[in-house]
């Protein structure tokens, strides 16, 4: 533990406090006084911005360990953590240590009491401030390129106030309805606002109101739309514990088989898009970003909590699902991968999530179910979990999460099964510590 520990832990509590529904603020005005009373401007940051509802972080991970693979030194900024908070600002792939964040904490706390005194000033967000304290320390750091994701939607996300050399939006679903809109075409809306004009925007395969919403913005901005499905073919030639191998085919031809240690069948398009924003960046730019270099880096991105394998015996895995489309790309991976094993899963969910269309797409490849608490004010209540987990047809129990972790370890060695935590980033947070996973 680094000496600055203690006091970085009381900081960060009291800037948790500024997260939840009524703490959450959309607008760029904030996010940009601070970024000016810290001295940082955004426009000398160059960076890749990725917006979407499911896949953003993966697509992020790769593109960054790829494009450090080529020599760059590169940023990441993600959210949420797993672990440490830490883990959201990464600079050639290591977490921003204490000391530093712990200082730049402090400069834009008091940067944000100052903006907040003047006339129609208000406090920062939590995300407000944590993205100031990641651009500025990127700056810091001489970094030649920043991987951006966005937080919640894109028009008024904290991290809109970059120009990017070209702007990656990944599978759109609905979410996070009370701020993005009630249906796909206005949570689209929202997540192609990150597009710039005259800057490229790379996407794929998309339920017909959103592509059409993508399509628009493109052509209103005059940005390239460059679509990854038509540009690059991923296929899968096998599967196992460590990872899948699979077969990829662009407009020079095909490639040697490519190792990606990241299951799931919703990565083979994460993949696409990722090829396909690099393609451009050598084609376009001139970046070193030959195949072999891709290749390398691609089979080298760590991504935790994603259909991760965090125990052999029994397969335990743990993922970050928490909405109807994640809990059906997870269906589909777990159809293919249990074979004739029976699945056990543990769930904890947040309160505002649609538990019981995650638990209907689940039901057909979960045999046993049991609901844990988060360690969160906004945790869904146990009467709520369980009613939706009845109304689907699950049959679940309910437990503490130790318990369930015990306990399902037992039953899938008994039934020669798999145990599968997914939910919440909270849930793959608490499963990820209480076994002692690496992330």
């Amino acid at each position: 533990m680094s000496k600055a520990a203690p006091i970085l832990d009381a900081k960060l509590t009291y800037l948790y406090s500024r997260t939840g529904g009524s703490a959450v603020k959309l607008g760029l005005e904030t996010t940009r006084a601070l970024l000016k009373a810290v001295g940082v401007d955004p426009q000398r940051l160059p960076c890749l911005h990725v917006a979407g509802t499911n896949g953003k972080g993966s697509v992020s991970a790769m593109l960054e360990s790829v494009l450090r693979a080529a020599g760059l030194r590169t940023a990441l900024y993600t959210s949420p953590h797993l672990i440490r908070f830490n883990e959201r600002i990464r600079v050639a792939g290591q977490p921003i240590p204490d000391e530093d964040l712990l200082r730049l904490l402090d400069e834009v706390e008091r940067a944000d009491q100052a903006q907040a005194a003047e006339p129609g000033g208000r406090l920062g967000t939590f995300f407000e401030l944590t993205t100031v304290v990641a651009f500025k320390w990127f700056l810091e750091q001489g970094v030649q390129v920043a991987v951006l994701e966005t937080g919640m939607g894109g028009r008024l996300d904290s991290t809109n106030v970059v120009t990017p050399l070209l702007s990656v939006i990944t599978e759109i679903g609905l979410e996070h309805q009370a701020f993005l809109g009630d249906t796909l075409a206005q949570v689209a809306g929202e997540k192609a606002g990150i597009v710039k004009p005259g800057r490229p925007v790379v996407t794929g395969p998309q339920r017909p109101a959103v592509a059409r919403v993508i399509e628009e913005k493109a052509r209103a901005a005059q940005a390239p739309l460059l679509r990854a499905d038509e540009r690059i073919s991923v296929r899968r030639l096998s599967q196992d514990l460590d990872g899948q191998t699979l077969a990829i085919e662009t407009g020079a031809g095909a490639w040697q088989p490519l190792r990606l240690p990241l299951l799931g069948d919703f990565q083979l398009a994460n993949c696409a898009l990722a090829i396909t924003a690099l393609e451009w960046l050598r084609d376009e730019l001139g970046w070193p970003l030959a195949e072999d270099v891709v290749r390398a880096g691609l089979e080298q991105t760590r991504w935790p909590g994603r259909c991760q394998v965090v125990s052999r015996d029994p397969v335990i895995l743990v993922d970050v699902a928490h909405n109807p489309d994640a809990a059906q790309a997870l269906a589909a991976f777990l159809e293919k991968f249990r074979g004739d094993r029976k699945v056990a899963l543990i769930c904890g969910m947040l309160a505002d999530k649609d538990a019981e269309g995650f638990f209907r797409l689940l039901r057909p490849v979960v045999d046993a179910c049991v609901l844990v608490p988060l360690d969160s004010e906004r945790s869904m209540p146990p009467e709520k979990l369980l009613a939706a987990a009845r109304a689907a047809q699950l049959p679940a129990a309910e437990g503490t999460l130790s318990t369930a972790v015990r306990n399902a370890k037992i039953w899938a060695k008994k039934n020669n099964g798999i145990v599968v935590a997914a939910g919440s980033l909270y849930l793959a947070s608490a499963v990820l510590y209480e076994l002692g996973a690496d992330v």
